[in-house]
């Protein structure tokens, strides 16, 4: 998987990690189980400080996503629990979303087409 950092992004450069790796992840890119690149490797081949990729780390650890430990590094996770429900965090960043969508015109149709898409995994 390549991950590419947007420079100019107004999202932290830890987040956009995080974010890639989750969507790496959800669109098969990624499988569980899988070993990630090190902090090392990752931050040398991204051309960021290694302090940075850790944080990344930490935070898809702390999140479920991955597991880590000293000799194998950071591997995604086998199994993932079935919560089957949103973080009041995710859920309102959804709402956040559907709300711009109407603002800015969007119809219903095209904002749960757009959902659809994805969810399935299709580049946007």
């Amino acid at each position: 998987m390549i991950i590419s950092i947007d420079d100019y992004s107004e999202i932290p450069i830890y987040q956009q990690i995080r974010d890639q790796i989750v969507i790496g992840l959800s669109q098969g890119k990624l499988r569980p189980g899988e070993q990630l690149p090190t902090v090392r490797t990752l931050a040398a081949e991204i051309g960021i400080n290694t302090m940075t990729v850790s944080k990344s780390y930490q935070l898809l650890k702390q999140e479920g996503y991955i597991v880590t430990d000293r000799r194998n590094g950071a591997r995604i996770r086998s199994d993932f629990p079935d919560i089957r429900q949103f973080s009041e965090e995710n859920l309102l960043l959804l709402k956040k979303i559907a709300s711009e969508a109407k603002l800015a015109g969007l119809s219903r149709e095209d904002f749960l087409l757009e959902c659809q898409k994805a969810y399935g995994g299709e580049e946007l």
